[in-house]
């Protein structure tokens, strides 16, 4: 059978979108299965792995708008799995730390996600799923500097 995106397969901002729409209706499965979404999951890990850390260093880290960043603190929060304090160094700041209920949910969650992850690179060996992530990686920053030099310009 003939492939009718024959073109657009040579292309791979095309491949990039096509492998991510089906990756992100796969993963917002798993994340809706213990009621959280894949910023508040993102939100939670860079918690977890740097505690103490300030609401507007989260913010860089995963580019989320400060509005946007206050709903999904305040929702992680109320839901008990972090701990949103003012921060010892800096009063204006808050340090967000989390709780051993956010741990454990993440646990859970990171356990599928990892499931997951096998999943889509079956067929991959080892260094092919090094090779991807390296070239993944190299991607990711070639798109985040033409979008820093497009800021720059405005």
């Amino acid at each position: 059978m003939k492939t009718l995106d024959r073109t657009l397969r040579e292309l791979t901002g095309y491949r990039l979108q096509r492998a991510t729409g089906s990756a992100m209706l796969r993963y917002k499965a798993v994340f809706t299965e213990f009621g959280l979404w894949r910023t508040t999951f993102s939100c939670l890990s860079l918690i977890i792995d740097n505690p103490g850390l300030r609401q507007s260093q989260l913010g860089d880290a995963l580019a989320i708008e400060r509005p946007n960043l206050v709903k999904i603190v305040e929702d992680l929060s109320y839901a008990g799995l972090i701990l949103r304090e003012t921060s010892k160094s800096d009063s204006r700041a808050y340090a967000l730390s989390p709780t051993p209920k956010g741990k454990a949910l993440f646990q859970d969650v990171l356990a599928s996600v990892k499931r997951l992850d096998a999943e889509t690179t079956r067929g991959l060996s080892d260094s092919e799923i090094a090779v991807l992530q390296r070239a993944l990686t190299k991607v990711e920053e070639n798109l985040a500097a033409k979008i820093r030099r497009s800021k720059a310009v405005t």
